[in-house]
């Protein structure tokens, strides 16, 4: 293997399109919601507050993407080893306090099962903010493996 390899990501336009079916969700919750979309980098790309959102959530929303992204699993799955005594106690103070165990941020998976970037949620409970999040997701993953959207190489 050489010095670089190719990192496919996300694009802004993916990233829009994961935030309209998110936005989408919220209002058929009618949760207004923080919305962040980050690379596979970990690097924000897209972010919508919805009008009614709480400002407190905004840099939540943001790091439960960067969570999902770096870490490559749904945040809400640390829920039971972040308490004493956990595999992954004390894991929030990582990450300059970035890595959240607050459920509502997922990744977004390529063909390959690949990281491409990740979409974090917050204003609702967990459960709420998950499944705003599993919306923009879905829509990403279905264009993906439809062909209907590439990755960035």
């Amino acid at each position: 293997m050489g010095p670089t390899r190719p990192l496919p990501t996300l694009t802004l336009s993916g990233a829009q399109l994961a935030a309209s079916a998110c936005e989408a969700k919220a209002l058929a919750l009618g949760v207004p919601m923080n919305i962040a979309i980050v690379d596979a980098a970990t690097h924000l790309l897209h972010f919508s507050r919805m009008d009614g959102a709480k400002l407190t959530s905004i840099s939540i929303a943001i790091d439960k993407a960067f969570t999902a992204a770096g870490h490559q699993i749904g945040t809400h799955l640390y829920k039971d080893m972040v308490w004493p005594g956990g595999a992954a106690y004390g894991i929030g103070n990582s990450n300059g306090g970035r890595f959240t165990t607050i459920g509502g941020g997922l990744p977004v998976l390529g063909r390959h099962g690949e990281v491409l970037g990740a979409v974090g949620c917050s204003t609702g409970t967990p459960a709420q903010d998950e499944e705003v999040a599993r919306a923009g997701v879905e829509v990403l993953e279905r264009e993906i493996k439809g062909g209907g959207a590439r990755a960035k190489l």
